[in-house]
């Protein structure tokens, strides 16, 4: 049997310390609170967009330390989402995929079968970790990790769920995700479609955006020069203009609340967003366009504040860093750096693979000036039709220009197959990714240096990506079919309760009476119980479907 975490050699630094310590600790650890956008690149004031009107992210900014080289692992959110929450690229994980199962009802994901990746048996989703250590966790609704929702992750996850469920005095971490910056809310408000999950998404978003006003005028936004400079492609950019300005009063709104509950001088607040625009070849791509987003970090006594810090930061680097914060030793398996201490990177790297039913397969590697990227499909066209993304109107637009052949020419290639098999570009020189290099003799070494990087990073992590998608799943659901966690052991000598499960890796919760299970209590090491306690117990891990509840009565 495997003992939940002391497999991991995660004992030392998750299990439970006498009373007074454990209450020492908590007056210590500060609580800390994670704001997510959706589909946002670096469009605020506070990091230079002059036409952005976001006075409470730019007031915000004023108190925090701005990482404006930040970038995440993948351009869009489920493989982006499940390398934040682990701090673990998505190729490691088998999250690499764009979906592995569809996240609303009568949604495909894509793939052979509708599955939960199965991460290697170690990883563990870095809130369930604070868990194990004390700290109360909360989630308003989105997870989107692709190898499941396992119960041992948060306390409370529901749209209204924050910092109030817990004990008093309990330290906290809060991920508060806004919607209103996704794709989807681009999309016009009478727009009708054949498809009935497309029009109830628009319905929705309408309504979440109900008093939005118009503020951007779409004579003044810039056009990058890989989109067509037409007049639905100036409007959708306003839109997303419009809808940042919407969504960003949330943030003085989560900042209010702390403020309101005294807990605003020991809370640290990070802002940040899953991946850049939800506009065409920007999501889904790893340009840096769909890439690079915002990153800035609100510390209790607002040291290094209005301060920006231009290292290059990655998305696995969140959750060593907020580990840390919570005095909690960083595990193994974590590929990640706590950014704040000072530890530097030299290079970012992410990956960008299927994406509903539309297969792809291209990894990119960049430093603080050159971007290199690999395509193992040279074959494919970089964009090609796409039924989620097509519903926006300026993707509508760019694909009538592109069979009619008026698509300005950093457009058009990206319709054009084949495709380069490596692209290389001066990001201070061309920010917006446009003149390849790879073929130039003066950037030779830069070519020779960036690939060199690239294959020492897949070496040190591995790459899943490189397996064929229905051969992944076979191996971690033998048959295509959901392997189902071994219930608990619940062992009891002298009075003192050891529970078990014999998956590898498997997180285990538990409850003492007749307390319901939900969440219940991160099991961590062995505890002495009184005669005639009852102990609930159920085990889940990642990617397989959840043990049953054992029930054991101490004698």
């Amino acid at each position: 049997m495997v003992f939940l975490l002391a497999a991991l050699g995660l004992m030392a630094c998750t299990a439970p310390q006498p009373a007074g310590v454990a209450k020492t600790q908590q007056e210590q650890r500060p609580n800390i609170v994670l704001i997510v956008f959706e589909d946002l690149s670096p469009r605020w004031g506070a990091f230079g967009d002059e036409l952005a009107q976001t006075p409470s992210i730019d007031a915000l900014a004023q108190q925090s330390v701005r990482y404006p080289n930040t970038f995440t692992t993948a351009g869009v959110c489920a493989p982006s989402r499940s390398a934040l929450i682990t701090g673990v690229h998505q190729q490691t994980l088998g999250t690499h995929q764009m979906r592995t199962k569809g996240a609303l009802p009568g949604m495909s994901g894509g793939g052979p079968i509708e599955y939960e990746a199965v991460p290697p048996p170690q990883v563990k989703a870095f809130p369930e970790l604070l868990r194990a250590a004390g700290y109360y966790t909360s989630n308003n609704g989105k997870t989107d990790y692709q190898f499941g929702e396992p119960f041992t992750i948060w306390d409370a996850n529901a749209p209204d769920a924050d910092w109030r469920g817990r004990r008093d005095g309990q330290p906290f971490f809060a991920m508060i995700n806004i919607y209103e910056t996704h794709e989807s809310y681009i999309w016009p408000e009478d727009r009708e479609s054949d498809t009935p999950l497309l029009n109830a998404v628009t319905q929705r978003n309408q309504r979440d955006l109900a008093g939005k006003a118009r503020l951007t005028d779409p004579a003044d936004v810039e056009v990058p020069p890989y989109l067509p400079d037409t007049p639905i492609v100036r409007r959708d950019i306003a839109t997303h203009y419009d809808n940042i300005a919407f969504a960003e009063r949330k943030v003085a709104e989560v900042v209010a609340k702390l403020d309101a509950d005294g807990l605003l001088e020991n809370t640290i607040v990070v802002v940040t967003t899953d991946h850049g625009d939800g506009l065409p070849r920007m999501k889904r791509t790893v340009y840096d366009s769909g890439l690079r987003v915002p990153l800035m970090v609100r510390f209790p006594d607002e040291r290094r504040a209005g301060e920006v810090d231009s290292r290059l930061v990655s998305f696995v680097d969140l959750a060593p860093t907020i580990l840390e914060w919570a005095k909690i030793a960083r595990p193994p398996f974590i590929q990640g750096r706590n950014f704040v201490l000072g530890e530097q990177r030299d290079y970012v790297f992410a990956a960008a693979d299927r994406h509903d039913n539309v297969l792809g397969r291209v990894k990119a590697a960049r430093d603080d000036r050159f971007k290199y990227m690999r395509n193992y499909r040279p074959d494919l066209a970089i964009l090609r039709p796409l039924a989620f993304r097509d519903a926006q109107l300026a993707m509508q637009e760019f694909w009538r220009l592109a069979a009619e052949g008026g698509l300005p020419p950093a457009a058009a290639r990206l319709v054009t197959a084949p495709s380069p098999a490596e692209e290389l570009y001066d990001t201070q020189a061309d920010p917006h990714e446009i003149d390849n290099l790879a073929d130039d003799p003066a950037f030779r070494d830069v070519l020779i240096r960036m690939r060199g990087a690239m294959d020492a990073w897949l070496e040190r992590t591995g790459d899943l990506s490189a397996v064929p998608e229905a051969e992944m799943i076979e191996t971690m659901w033998p048959g295509m079919v959901q392997p189902i966690t071994a219930p608990p052991t619940v062992a009891v000598k002298d009075g003192r309760v050891t529970i078990s499960s014999a998956t590898s890796g498997a997180s285990i919760a538990y409850v003492l009476g007749e307390e319901e299970l939900s969440p219940g209590t991160i099991y961590t090491r062995p505890f002495e119980v009184g005669g005639g306690v009852t102990v609930k117990a159920r085990a889940i891990r990642y990617g397989y479907a959840p043990s049953e509840t054992v029930t054991q009565t101490v004698r």
